[in-house]
Order: C-alpha cells, then sequence, then structure tokens
C-alpha cells in the first residue's frame, strides 16, 4: 500500500555531527505478538544512542552506523539479526551492506552465522578484496574475529509463529522490515549501513535490494548517504540508493528535492511502497510511501522516535 509521501528533516547536531536510523518501513507492525509501541521505541532509542556517544566521542560515521546496526541486530523485535523474517523453509537468510563516503564498501547475503551481519559486511570491505560474498562459512566469519552462532540463534517462536500463518494464507506475506543507519561525522565522513532478513516466507536464496550497493544502501561524502526499507524488488530495480545520489551530484537538486523525486519515480509510480533515510552536510532526512516507518533521528536536544 503507498501513500502521500512523507518527509521529515532535521539539521546537524550542533556539534557538527548527525545520525538517523530506521527499523523498517510498511503497514504497523503486528507480527511480533503486538509488542507495545514503548517497546519499539526503547529499541530506537538504544540503537540511536549506540551510534550517537560513537559520534559525540569524536568516532568515524563508520563506527556509528555499524554500532547502531549491531543494536537493532540483537533487537528481536526488528527484521535482522535475532528475530529476523524467515524463508518458505524456516531459516534465517541474513542480508547486510555497509559503505563509506570514499567509495568503500562490502555486503553479506544469505548469511547465517555470522552474529551479526553487518559486522561481516565490514569485513568483507575491510579485509577482503571482494565487496559483496553470499552464504560466507562459519570458518571464514571466525576468520574475521567476529562471533559466530548456530543458525537456530535467529529463530524466534514469534517469527516461526508468523510464517506458519503466512504460508497458511491466513496472513498477507509482510513485504517490508529492514534496519539500517546513516551518519555524518565531524570531520565530515558520511557512512551508511543496511541489514534484513528479507520478507517472510521468501524463497531460499532470494536476495533483494539490502546488501547491494547502489540499490539498499549509497554513501558519498559530500553529498549524501542513504539507507532504503521497503519491497526490495522495487528498490533493485529503481537503484534507489543511486539515484537520490545521483539527482544531487549530476543534477543539482537539494537532497529532500531529490529523494522525493526518486520515491515518485521509483516507487509510488511503479506500485511499490517504502522508504529511506539519509543523512549528509545539510542535516538528515525520514522520508516514505508507506503507512508507516520505524526510525530515530535527533532534534535539537530532542530525540525523535517513530512508530
Amino acid at each position: 500500500m503507498t501513500t502521500a509521501p512523507r518527509t521529515l528533516t532535521a539539521p546537524l547536531d550542533e556539534r557538527g555531527f548527525a545520525l538517523v536510523l530506521h527499523g523498517g518501513a510498511g503497514g504497523r507492525v503486528e507480527e511480533l505478538s503486538l509488542e507495545a509501541k514503548a517497546d519499539y521505541d526503547a529499541g530506537l532509542a538504544a540503537a540511536h544512542r549506540a551510534g550517537e556517544e560513537v559520534l559525540a566521542a569524536g568516532g568515524a560515521a563508520l563506527d556509528a552506523v555499524c554500532a547502531t546496526v549491531t543494536a537493532l541486530e540483537d533487537d528481536p523485535l526488528f527484521n535482522a539479526g535475532r528475530g529476523a523474517a524467515l524463508t518458505a523453509s524456516g531459516r534465517a537468510e541474513l542480508d547486510a551492506s555497509v559503505m563509506t563516503g570514499d567509495g568503500a564498501a562490502g555486503a553479506v547475503a544469505a548469511s547465517r552465522w555470522a552474529r551479526n551481519p553487518v559486522q561481516a559486511a565490514r569485513a568483507v570491505m575491510e579485509r577482503t578484496d571482494h565487496v559483496l560474498l553470499v552464504a560466507p562459512a562459519a570458518e571464514l566469519v571466525r576468520s574475521w574475529g567476529l562471533e559466530t552462532v548456530d543458525p537456530e540463534h535467529f529463530v524466534t517462536e514469534a517469527r516461526l509463529a508468523q510464517l506458519r500463518r503466512v504460508l497458511a494464507a491466513r496472513q498477507e506475506a509482510p513485504r517490508h522490515g529492514t534496519v539500517g543507519a546513516v551518519a555524518i561525522d565531524a570531520e565530515g565522513r558520511i557512512a551508511a549501513a543496511t541489514s534484513t532478513g528479507g520478507m517472510v516466507g521468501q524463497a531460499d536464496g532470494r536476495v533483494g535490494d539490502s546488501p547491494i550497493i547502489g540499490a539498499g544502501t549509497f554513501a558519498r561524502d559530500g553529498v549524501i548517504g542513504v539507507s532504503c526499507t521497503g519491497e526490495g524488488e522495487a528498490f533493485l530495480r529503481g537503484a534507489v540508493a543511486h539515484d537520490v545520489t545521483a539527482r544531487i551530484a549530476y543534477a543539482g537538486q537539494e537532497p529532500l528535492a531529490a529523494i522525493e523525486a526518486t520515491i515518485a519515480a521509483e516507487l509510488t509510480a511503479r506500485g511499490a511502497s517504502g522508504g529511506l533515510i539519509a543523512a549528509g552536510p545539510t542535516g538528515v532526512v525520514v522520508a516514505h510511501n508507506s503507512p508507516a516507518m520505524f526510525a530515530a533521528y535527533r532534534e535539537g536536544e530532542r530525540l525523535v522516535t517513530l512508530t
């Protein structure tokens, strides 16, 4: 379901940095046993705090977005890491990506062993010559110094119950649910990270936009960083994260105008829904054409959480 696009903006923190995160876009999330709004607000706030503490201490944007997304992956309320959506066979196949504004990037798809897929994506960027690895083995993940877990770690009773309802056609399969973060640090460096379990009941091996650089994640210093959430196939076809960046870098559009134009052309016009977050020299943006968007960002002294 698409609605009229909604956008929210906030300037850089007075300390010269900014962080925005999302916990998925779509309808009102009910698949996790109707958890109280307060629990979602608390999860978003905790994740934002994890990243903001990095920036406030003078840390890099990359460290901030990875800390934020790691917190969301460890919170079973969100569709990433533990508590992620399950494939038709009941497996968790996790996708994640990171990108820095200087052009470095890393991603994993169908990850099953890394406790935190976003950290595995960062390892691909920093410890290999590659950008994307599919189904990295447990031995490889451990060789990067990262924690591995049994694949059952990611499977929760709530997600199993949801999968049974979807497969029995008692519930429409949610096509939304991803987490992500974008930051600009005090040195002006931009980074973006995205992580997801994909769609409920998806075919084993299906990969959406989240680990694809230019579709679900993109960053360019001096321009903008973007992390997307929504109907992944539409974001793939429209190369949405890069399209926003190109409109700013090459067409000279203002960030908000570029984001609204991309959503209109690549999502709304194609009957798809979702949203994105962005951060750059002018501040942060939260935008979506879906009924709801889970997000958090700072506006002056106030932390804004959207649920």
